[in-house]
């Protein structure tokens, strides 16, 4: 029922205890009971967050000349992770609202590359796997670009469908590092073959690895080329508000070259109030995000960030061995945060209601029906009550024949 706005203000005292009560219902996350849209790097981590955005929360990103400060920090944190991802000497990008903001722009800049150096005209389309994030198919709705979205072989990404489908009107092909349906890493090497032999704009979703997989690698692991070593790849974007752990909303677009950037500038001087330059869709900035990013990312550094990796990569191992021992099996071979596993024997969203019950929420896969957590640092801390839980809420399934009604839902 809609409410009017009161007469009176109420004081702060009283608010605060009403949106208390208004949590009441919200999932644990800092219990480590989340295992979707909360990133839980531990106290320190979301004090520096609070505090960092809070000094720069009133400021706006819009005005770089009003804001010199926020213009260095952002031009900090873009450097970080052009760094951190083989980034040529005039590879740049900008710090966006959000991987679909992200995604929407490198879209967006292969779309006009398309027109204005290519020459193409008319229908346009790109092509990505059946895992790519649907924040692809939202920009190609809102530009009017067909999707051509392909088979995966294995989970991943099958360059020769993906091949197969690309034609002269192709201005972007998409592999996810990782995807997040099943978290795995597709073939960036095979599908930056292909990109330079075609000519072909090759886009990296990284939206969840950027941020990861680097640290995974200096820990040890065997993570596969996937970034801009690669000489297909374009553009990629890197949500700073997952696995850098940074304040939403906060994410990062790159680009192979300064060239190719500008591309994605929106420049219009038509109108009475003077010329208005925005390199992202949003007009406003909020400064918070900028300057939450900057400082957790100077706070942890390399160091910290191998550190909490490391957790998340030992969280994951540790729920996966428990999992498979209770009779799950596992899509694929994950190597970073995300545990997709499903189970041959009772139905996965039937466990996870039953995990809901426990106080633990994540999202869902549906093909095949797996349940499916995005781990945290903090979950190492919770893995072996995870895992008691799972325990639990499988025996319960295999001795109950009610039905589930309940539908996986990614969100609202």
């Amino acid at each position: 029922m809609r409410q009017p706005l009161p007469e009176t203000g109420t004081d702060w005292d009283t608010l605060k205890g009403r949106m208390a009560d208004y949590a009441a219902g919200d999932v644990r996350w800092r219990d480590g009971k989340t295992g979707v849209y909360v990133f839980n790097a531990g106290p320190e981590v979301e004090r520096v967050q609070k505090e960092a955005y809070a000094l720069f929360m009133s400021e706006n990103g819009l005005g770089p000349a009003a804001f010199p400060s926020l213009k260095r920090m952002e031009a900090e944190v873009v450097g970080f992770g052009l760094s951190l991802l083989h980034g040529p000497e005039d590879a740049t990008g900008s710090i966006t609202s959000g991987g679909t903001d992200s995604i929407t722009m490198a879209v967006k800049t292969a779309r006009d590359y398309a027109r204005k150096v290519k020459g193409l005209t008319g229908q346009l389309n790109i092509v990505l796997p059946r895992t790519a994030h649907p924040a692809f198919d939202k920009a190609c709705a809102v530009m009017e670009i067909e999707v051509r979205r392909t088979p995966v072989k294995d989970f991943l990404a099958d360059p020769t469908a993906i091949g197969a489908a690309a034609d002269d009107k192709t201005i972007m092909i998409v592999g996810s590092a990782p995807c997040f349906p099943y978290g795995l890493m597709d073939p960036i090497a095979a599908l930056s073959e292909l990109a330079v032999a075609r000519d072909l704009w090759l886009h990296v979703d990284a939206c969840v690895g950027g941020y990861i997989a680097p640290f995974v690698r200096m820990n040890g692991s065997d993570i596969a080329p996937f970034d801009f070593e690669l000489p297909g790849v374009k553009s990629m974007s890197a949500d700073l508000h997952k696995y850098g752990y940074c304040a939403k909303g906060a994410s990062t677009v790159f680009f192979r070259s300064a060239e190719l950037a500008r591309f994605m500038t929106f420049d219009f001087d038509v109108w009475p109030a003077g010329r208005m330059t925005t390199p992202t869709l949003s007009g406003t900035r909020p400064g918070g995000a900028t300057s939450a990013a900057w400082a957790v990312m100077n706070f942890l550094g390399v160091a910290g960030y191998r550190d909490k990796q490391g957790q998340v990569v030992a969280a994951r191992e540790k729920m996966q061995a428990g999992a498979e021992a209770l009779g799950f099996v596992t899509l694929g071979r994950p190597q970073l945060g995300i545990l997709s596993f499903t189970h041959p024997d009772v139905d996965c969203l039937a466990v996870w209601v039953k995990m809901r019950e426990r106080g633990w929420f994540s999202s869902m896969g549906t093909e095949p029906r797996a349940l499916h957590m995005m781990i945290s640092p903090f979950h190492l801390q919770v893995a072996d009550a995870y895992l008691a839980d799972l325990a639990w809420a499988l025996g319960e399934v295999k001795g109950s024949a009610k039905p589930v009604a309940a539908e996986a839902r990614y969100s609202g």
